[in-house]
């Protein structure tokens, strides 16, 4: 054995440097990997969905809000809304437990980009508080309890969760389906109806 190494030391000097080699390549990688998950760590968004009801003297307010509680910009790719574990395309079940008079806003959430502590309100519904009475009150927010919505979102790096308005802890998912409408816009349209918007200078 000694003669063999005696012999064969170019060899072993040789085998020394691919094991040298092979370590480095090894801690290169985990330091790769470690800076890797800090970056993401550093830009992770975490989205909360809330709905909510406010009431003061003069007025009652009913509706959804998004709020960014991460420490990295959310994008917003779909937010889906939900009645009954069934996707909808309207408010209109809703509605009908609303007075007439309800002042109606929105805001297109799909695509938007939100960035830490920042916060949206998809949809708001809002009547002056004597216009319903308790019983009919009390309808609206039996039927309110039926509505839920979903948003998918990504971070910066293309990671991508689902979260609920029902506080379920969000998921993560591969990537974000892709839908041809945004149920919010169609809202907001619906509010305008057939008003045609006039062209710059009119």
């Amino acid at each position: 054995m000694l003669r063999w190494l005696k012999h064969n030391h170019q060899a072993l000097t040789g085998l020394g440097a691919m094991l040298v080699g092979v370590a480095a390549l090894f801690i290169a990688w985990d330091q790769s990997r470690v800076m890797r998950a800090q970056q993401h760590g550093a830009v992770v968004p975490v989205l909360q969905v809330d709905g909510f009801i406010q009431s003061s003297s003069t007025r009652r307010d009913l509706g959804l809000r998004v709020v960014n509680n991460g420490v990295g910009p959310a994008m917003i790719q779909t937010m889906t809304l939900i009645r009954d574990a069934q996707d909808a395309t309207d408010f209109d079940p809703l509605l009908r437990h609303m007075p007439d008079t309800v002042d109606r806003s929105w805001s297109s959430v799909n695509g938007r980009t939100l960035a830490p502590g920042g916060e949206v309100e998809p949809a708001v519904f809002t009547w002056a508080r004597g216009e319903l009475n308790d019983g009919e009150l009390d309808a609206l927010l039996d039927e309110w309890a039926f509505w839920t919505v979903e948003v998918c979102y990504c971070s910066v790096f293309d990671r991508c969760w689902t979260t609920t308005s029902d506080n379920e802890m969000r998921q993560p998912v591969r990537r974000c389906p892709l839908v041809d409408h945004d149920v919010f816009e169609r809202f907001g349209n619906s509010e305008r109806g057939s008003t045609p918007i006039p062209e710059a200078g009119e």
